[in-house]
């Protein structure tokens, strides 16, 4: 694929030879040609030096036959002007783009852009490895809204039925491991202790779960 990142700050550089390693051929677009100090000695791509709202930077980089495009500068306006440009004049759909300030996340979501916002994903990961290590999650979409946890069944929830550690709309089953063998659980599946369990939910999903384990512990 003919990849344009814009910004070549640690994620721009980092992101431009992975793809480069992976053999896309990948642009490089920053205002400061200094940045591109940032790229590893090995990569092999192209870069350019100017802003990248200009048009004519555009098609230095290629942007008419380009397939993807990542914006990843520290200046959320310019990743979300550049972007919806690209899509709305170029007609590229695989866009990326990079929320440096969580307060701007209102901004890309008006333009429909798919974001990636460390920020609010970082302190969420965060808050949930300081306070509950004993659920692990083992994969996020989107920006965290919604997860995929593993934990196991402890002792006090052993012959309770799933319904009653899962009963929320925000909160689904999606396998419970049991002697190596996983199954697709359902509400009336009875618990053992020592099951793992996969489950997909939102914050306030697993919260409510956090809170039945916890209770039916304290009694």
């Amino acid at each position: 694929m003919k990849i344009i990142i814009v910004g070549c700050g640690r994620v721009g550089s980092e992101l431009a030879f992975r793809l480069f390693q992976k053999g896309h051929q990948v642009t490089v677009i920053d205002q400061n040609e200094q940045a591109f100090n940032n790229l590893n000695t090995d990569f092999r791509g192209r870069t350019v030096e100017g802003e990248a709202m200009n048009r004519d930077v555009l098609h230095r980089a290629g942007i008419e036959t380009a397939d993807g495009l990542v914006a990843v500068t520290n200046s959320d306006p310019l990743n979300a002007v550049v972007s919806h440009l690209a899509r709305s004049v170029y007609g590229i759909k695989n866009i990326v783009v990079r929320n440096y300030d969580p307060v701007y996340r209102p901004l890309y979501e008006t333009f429909g852009l798919q974001i990636i916002s460390s920020s609010s994903w970082g302190a969420q990961r965060l808050e949930e490895m300081l306070y509950h290590a004993e659920m692990h999650t083992v994969f996020s979409a989107g920006n965290g809204e919604v997860e995929i946890y593993e934990f196991a069944i402890t002792q006090p929830w052993d012959g309770h039925l799933l319904g009653e550690l899962i009963s929320s709309s925000d909160c689904v089953a999606v396998s419970l491991t049991r002697a190596g063998t996983a199954i697709l659980p359902k509400h009336e599946t009875q618990l053992t202790e020592g099951d793992i369990l996969l489950v997909g939910a939102t914050f306030f999903g697993i919260e409510a779960i956090r809170l039945r384990l916890n209770n039916i512990t304290e009694k």
